[in-house]
């Protein structure tokens, strides 16, 4: 009997975040309850508002690692803005986070378009810049006086359980929209279809009279803006604001969401397996905490998953992965 397996990449890691839920759910008692879920549902929300801005620059053929670290000094450029005209509200509050957040996304794409710079060297070079200023001017001093609309947290759905209450909170909310906007972004609008092609063939974009200039600072800029809106939602839920905080996260949202399927090279990606691809992660987090295994084995996986996604996207590794599947075929 021949099984009827998925072909897709999507496909694949939705039977391993299956599997590895149920090998969870045998192996600890709390994994399998409505308080972890809802609690892992809360803590990735952040990390998947990172992957599906990521995942615009990967699919327009581009890499930055220097998100984390805009998301941070977005942080305290809206915390400083807002105290300095008396406090404001939310929607003031993620307005200039979406603000700043696409005028650091827009240095990266300046540099990178106009200086013809190689994206991982401008953003390594952004990353330690941004980090460096902002350590400079705040001293490592965090904020802990926030505005009371900041601090409060927002409840939008609560159950009790035996295990504890289960809630529901803002960054989940945020995280939706997100993802809602960039699935239409890259599947239903023509600058999406753009942005793949030019992530597939930047020479051939360029021919079809495809904008380049404008779909670097698109990409950029959404991730920027992501970054701005994910370093406010972390605020919220860490009840302050620390200059270190999300630094070392952007390592973990890459491996998610090249896991995901989305091409190191440029031109593939989806939404669905972003989310696929923080989900493998967030769990993979979560059970070995509960297992009591090291947090350190982690970090060897997520760097592994990078080696090997990057590897696969050269040159070399495409024509080794095209034999050893012509080679399965003829066996």
């Amino acid at each position: 009997m021949k099984l009827d397996l998925p072909h897709t990449t999507e496909g694949w890691l939705l039977l391993v975040v299956v599997a590895m839920v149920a090998l969870l759910g045998l192996s600890t008692d709390t994994f399998f309850t409505l308080t972890n879920f809802f609690d892992l549902l809360n803590s990735s929300a952040v990390n998947v508002i990172f992957a599906v801005g990521l995942l615009v620059v990967l699919i327009a053929g581009g890499i930055d690692i220097s998100f984390a670290v805009a998301a941070s000094v977005v942080q305290y450029l809206v915390a400083i803005t807002v105290m300095s005209i008396g406090g404001g509200n939310w929607v003031v509050g993620l307005a200039l986070a979406a603000i700043f957040g696409f005028g650091l996304g827009a240095i990266n794409a300046s540099l990178i378009y106009y200086f013809r710079i190689i994206s991982i060297v401008v953003t390594i070079a952004t990353f330690n810049l941004f980090f460096g200023l902002l350590m400079f001017f705040t001293r490592g001093v965090s904020i802990y006086n926030l505005p009371d609309w900041w601090l409060d947290r927002i409840v939008l759905y609560e159950i009790e359980t035996p295990s504890g209450y289960a809630e529901i909170t803002l960054p989940v909310v945020v995280m939706i929209v997100m993802v809602i906007a960039t699935w239409l972004l890259i599947r239903r609008l023509t600058i999406g279809r753009q942005l793949y092609a030019m992530g597939d063939n930047t020479d051939g974009a360029r021919r079809i009279g495809v904008n380049l200039a404008g779909m670097h600072f698109l990409a950029y800029g959404w991730l920027g803006l992501c970054a701005g809106l994910a370093g406010v939602m972390q605020a919220h839920r860490a009840q302050e604001v620390v200059p270190n905080a999300l630094i070392g996260q952007e390592l973990d949202v890459l491996a998610a969401v090249v896991l995901g399927g989305a091409r190191l090279g440029g031109g593939r990606g989806s939404v669905f397996g972003a989310l696929l691809g923080v989900a493998l992660v967030t769990i993979t987090q979560n059970g070995l905490n509960l297992l009591g295994v090291s947090p350190f084995a982690f970090r060897m996986i997520a760097g592994a998953v990078i080696l090997v996604a990057i590897t696969l996207s050269s040159g070399q590794g495409r024509s080794l992965l095209g034999l050893l599947s012509l080679r399965t075929k003829r066996a």
